[in-house]
């Protein structure tokens, strides 16, 4: 009878392994279809190929085996396909730069284009623990301290951002190694239903534009379990203007993440046309950061409703290639500045020469540890602007820990003067009201930062409280 019971358990096992395996004709090995696997023979057409006999199938998974590098151009997902990479698989970006011709941007282009790509599509996943290379320095100038040097362009940027969705209904990106961007690495665009877990996102930290994921008109997302290094933000929520018929950006999670930035780890703007609210981010650490937590509104739209709870924050300086002053928490909103840059005709409505900051509002920030050279930054252009926030149990420890100087805020972008010079305080609150400070607390380390004045520093502000 014990037996028998071993042969039934193990016929079970067995039958259920099935279900949940892919089915041979539903796996498409890029191999079968050309791909070489050599790192030099551009692969792109036999990956183009492979996935869409998959789609006209009705669905399957692509399979980029181990053991291989394949150099590829641009090519595009498509509906009902699991992009799969085994374990030492790598799809690694052409260096070529003739080969990206397809803005990230549509109409603007002066702001790179795109390699892997997908738009209009359901069930899209791209999965395993094999390893999606941008190819980054490939597409730089010449290393400098700080950053490397971004070769000069006019309307039109070749450098490739890694991955592209655009209105993509039931996103899953899992497990992943995605490094190396030459610009934006993740960017979801009107995509409803995503969910981004486990990936580790490993950008080079000298590559200014290098952001991590950016979740663009987008619901429904959550991003869970990553380690994101990148020069610029880790993780951005924003509306571009290029996409405004995707509407609001809202019901976004982010949770155990470990990140690290020369800019901010997680903002929210500068671009926002529309709307961004209910988001939650929890249990996260930031370390080594220029900027930690950065709502940063520079356009029109608004931002509401949203929660920072339950994280570690640590900041330093940075040279001013990169924005922000070590503020471990930043809330602004100011004006955008008129500028001449490649994309500058991108940055207001239609006909504009000016542009306008919507309201900052109901925003809160509990349990948050933070260390570093500066303290929290409050600011708006206009009372009332910047409103209804809560700092609870927020805790401050400000110390010297490079040769930048200190006693500055960094307001950039935005019209006039840059940046706030004076004194440092663990709270400045700069035209701002309905603003709680309950339990909050501020320590100077044995290494005071330059210019350490004081607690909290109060201008032009109503109503604001403050609670031990």
């Amino acid at each position: 009878m014990k037996k028998i019971d071993t042969l039934l358990l193990l016929c079970a096992v067995l039958l259920l392994a099935s279900c949940h395996a892919p089915k041979a004709g539903n796996v498409y090995n890029i191999l079968d279809y050309g791909a070489r696997g050599d790192g030099k023979t551009d692969d792109a057409a036999a990956l183009q190929t492979a996935i869409d006999r998959c789609s006209e199938a009705g669905g399957g998974t692509v399979l980029v085996p181990a053991g291989h590098t394949f150099l590829c151009g641009p090519f595009r997902l498509a509906s009902f396909v699991e992009l799969h990479l085994e374990p030492n698989s790598c799809l690694l970006a052409s260096p070529d730069e003739k080969a990206y011709t397809q803005s990230a941007f549509r109409e603007n282009r002066g702001e790179g284009m795109m390699w892997i790509s997908g738009k209009d599509l359901k069930q899209v996943s791209i999965t395993g623990t094999g390893t999606i290379d941008g190819n980054g320095v490939a597409f730089m100038g010449k290393e400098l301290e700080d950053s490397y040097e971004l070769k000069p362009v006019t309307d039109f940027d070749p450098r490739p951002h890694v991955l592209t969705l655009v209105n993509v209904e039931k996103v899953v990106i899992r497990d992943v190694t995605i490094r190396n961007s030459a610009y934006w690495t993740v960017h979801l665009i009107g995509c409803h239903d995503a969910l981004v877990d486990g990936i580790s996102l490993l950008n080079n930290l000298k590559i200014r534009n290098g952001d991590g994921i950016d979740v663009d008109h987008s619901r429904k997302v959550r991003i869970a379990n990553c380690f994101i290094e990148s020069g610029d933000d880790c993780i951005c929520l924003k509306n571009r203007r290029e996409f405004a018929e995707y509407g609001a950006c809202e019901d976004i999670v982010v949770t155990n993440c470990m990140m690290t930035s020369r800019s901010c780890a997680v903002k929210i703007g500068s671009e926002n046309m529309d709307a961004i609210s209910h988001v939650l981010v929890d249990n996260c650490i930031i370390k080594d950061s220029n900027r930690g937590i950065g709502i940063q509104n520079r356009d029109e739209g608004t931002v509401s409703d949203v929660v920072f709870s339950n994280m570690i924050v640590d900041c330093r300086f940075f040279s001013d290639v990169w924005w922000g002053k070590a503020e471990p928490i930043y809330v602004t909103s100011y004006p955008r500045a008129v500028g001449n840059h490649k994309d500058a005709g991108w940055r207001f409505p239609k006909g504009a020469v000016e542009g306008r900051c919507g309201e900052v509002s109901r925003i809160s920030f509990v349990n948050i540890q933070c260390t570093g050279e500066n303290g929290v930054f409050v600011g708006g252009d206009v009372a009332g602007k910047v409103n209804s926030l809560t700092f609870r149990n927020v805790d401050l420890l400000l110390y010297k820990r490079t040769a930048y100087p200190g006693g500055i805020y960094d307001k950039r972008p935005c019209l006039g003067e840059g940046f706030v010079r004076g004194g440092t305080y663990g709270f400045y609150l700069d035209v701002a009201s309905d603003v709680r400070l309950e339990g909050c607390r501020v320590h100077w380390g044995d290494t005071k930062p330059d210019a350490a004045a004081g607690e909290v520093m109060q201008k032009n502000c109503e109503r604001v409280s403050v609670k031990e």
